[in-house]
């Protein structure tokens, strides 16, 4: 009984973090119990009869979230091509940057999952998040409709999207970065990446390197965008091999 309260009590709590109030409280449910929960509860209590769990939702949340994206994406940028359009879809349909959003609205706290699973670190594991977020668009689709899912894309994944959409053109950067590269030197480039900041907010330093030394910076919310600005950065200093590079320990001198 006290089981069943928490539980509701946390369900409760992640409506208010996600931003939407279920009319059907047991597609919440649904939405948030993993195979784990769900096996382990029909041994409990011996029935013939496994509850559902959530991979019906999150097979229906895929195709939600792909809806989604897209239409922000063609609505809020009308001058972006097929091309660019495709790379800000990859940048934000993916099982990172869905499990980064899944830590910004803290789903893992809400998460109905089987003993085994929540004590190897279920509650944060990237393809489970994934997972979670992808059902629980699935299940508000359901209860609410298509502007309540893409209202919960926007809030969670706004920014991502906003990054991907602001610099198409970095998409190819890394491999023209790597063709430059061999053929100029005859070799590979490499990338220094730190982070800093909260997990449900990460923010990310890159540093292009060619032979050891840096010739490009760049930062972002994801470690690819923060890549792609560092290996941009690179291509363009690469159209100039007189201006050395600067190494990062060593600030440009005026």
């Amino acid at each position: 009984m006290e089981a069943a309260v928490a539980e509701l009590a946390e369900h409760d709590s992640f409506e208010r973090r996600v931003g939407y109030r279920f009319a059907d409280a047991g597609l919440l449910t649904e939405a948030l119990s993993h195979r784990s929960w769900c096996h382990e509860r029909s041994v409990e209590q011996q029935t013939g009869s496994q509850a559902a769990s959530n991979e019906r939702l999150e097979f229906l949340g895929d195709a939600v979230l792909g809806l989604c994206v897209c239409q922000l994406a063609v609505t809020r940028w009308p001058d972006l091509g097929p091309g660019d359009l495709s790379a800000v879809r990859s940048a934000v349909v993916n099982a990172g940057a869905l499990a980064e959003a899944a830590r910004r609205c803290e789903l893992g706290l809400a998460l109905l999952l089987g003993k085994g699973e929540a004590a190897t670190g279920g509650a944060d594991k990237e393809s489970i998040l994934a997972d979670g977020l992808e059902a629980v668009l699935g299940a508000v689709f359901l209860d609410g409709g298509l502007a309540a899912a893409r209202d919960i894309v926007e809030r969670l994944m706004g920014e991502r999207l906003a990054e991907a959409a602001s610099e198409p053109g970095t998409r190819e950067s890394k491999n023209r970065l790597q063709e430059l590269v061999a053929r100029q030197f005859g070799a590979e480039p490499t990338y220094d990446v730190s982070s800093s900041g909260p997990a449900h907010r990460p923010r990310f330093v890159a540093a292009a390197r060619i032979l050891d030394e840096v010739w490009g910076r760049g930062e972002g919310s994801t470690k690819r965008a923060a890549e792609r600005r560092a290996a941009q950065a690179a291509c363009t200093r690469l159209e100039d091999l007189d201006d050395p590079p600067v190494d990062a320990e060593e600030p440009a001198h005026g």
